[in-house]
């Protein structure tokens, strides 16, 4: 890890610091105490034990993607710190930009040829997608009419996460299944683009167009391989399910008695939403109005809220941090 990534690591924890210390300022302390010392120490294992799951879950969908791909079989080890690793440069990058290229390099680390390690990646990140939009599409389904009444603030936020995952999808299938319409609508935009950016703008579309042929390519294997992507979706599926129930279990360790499991899933999605529209690394300061926003209803005590905010946070985010860096720290098995 070079001295940037590091800088980034101090940067987010300093500006977690931060926003927790800011939602302490009008709460009493002693009332914070009081609330540690209720909590119910049994649940928060069990959210620990979730999110740890939702992880293993994610290697799982590696191991399945990989599968007769390999010349040599990897450790269990090798598979879990990818989604480690991910998560660590996840947390420090605007839009999660840094988690792709961290898992490629990881996979190469365990001698996974390149081409193969960037392709399974792809299909990783196609199937990802999609779980999230099917699990947002159900939680609309179910609960957006109460978020919209009670948070129109925050409908707007959500409206524009789900925008921006629509879009995703809608050109990765557009290159899936409309391969050479794509590509030259590709080079129109980028013929508006040079004009604005004479100097990078041929490096881009060079760099654009590259990445549409090599999404093509996987996408046929994706297509011969649909097996694979049906047990990889289930698989992804469990694994939002683990960190989705996180928060679920969270409030059980505060006292929050007669839970709406379904309702606090259908909140949890939205906060993902949210969440991805923030290009701040980790969608810091976006996560944290969000979650008072939508779970201020189920702890009105301040203390108790803030409590809730931070130990979600930490499960869910700083946790993947400091798994990552002992991911990264951590050689892969070498034969």
């Amino acid at each position: 890890m070079n001295r940037k990534n590091i800088l980034a690591i101090i940067l987010m924890l300093a500006l977690g610091v931060g926003i927790f210390s800011w939602e302490l300022r009008n709460t009493d302390l002693n009332l914070i105490i009081q609330s540690l010392r209720n909590i119910n120490i049994g649940w928060i294992i069990v959210a620990f034990i979730s999110m740890m799951l939702s992880f293993l879950f994610e290697a799982l969908v590696l191991k399945v993607l990989l599968r007769g791909r390999l010349d040599r079989k990897l450790s269990m080890w090798e598979y879990l710190r990818i989604p480690l690793i991910q998560a660590l440069f996840n947390a420090i990058t605007p839009f999660s930009s840094g988690g792709q290229p961290a898992q490629l390099v990881a996979l190469m680390q365990s001698k996974v040829e390149s081409g193969k390690a960037s392709s399974v990646l792809l299909m990783k990140f196609i199937v990802f997608q999609t779980m999230v939009m099917v699990n947002f599409i159900i939680a609309l389904i179910i609960g957006f009419k109460h978020i919209s009444s009670s948070f129109s603030g925050l409908s707007v936020l959500i409206v524009g996460g789900f925008v921006i995952h629509i879009v995703t999808i809608t050109i990765l299938l557009m290159i899936m299944y409309y391969y050479s319409f794509t590509k030259k609508a590709a080079v129109v935009i980028m013929k508006l683009v040079k004009r604005f950016a004479k100097k990078n703008g041929p490096k881009w579309e060079a760099v654009l167009l590259r990445k549409i042929d090599t999404f093509y390519e996987e996408s046929l294997v994706l297509k011969k391989e649909y097996k694979k992507v049906i047990e990889a979706a289930i698989l992804t599926f469990i694994q939002l399910l683990f960190y989705y129930l996180v928060v679920y279990f969270v409030l059980l360790s505060l006292q929050v008695n007669n839970v709406n499991i379904v309702k606090v899933l259908v909140l949890q999605i939205m906060i993902v939403m949210i969440v991805s529209i923030f290009p701040i690394p980790g969608g810091s300061g976006g996560a944290e109005y969000s979650f008072k926003s939508l779970f201020s209803g189920f702890l009105p005590v301040q203390s108790s809220l803030v409590l809730g905010m931070f130990l979600w946070r930490f499960i869910t985010y700083f946790l993947g941090m400091f798994l990552g860096i002992i991911g990264v720290a951590k050689s892969p098995q070498k034969d």
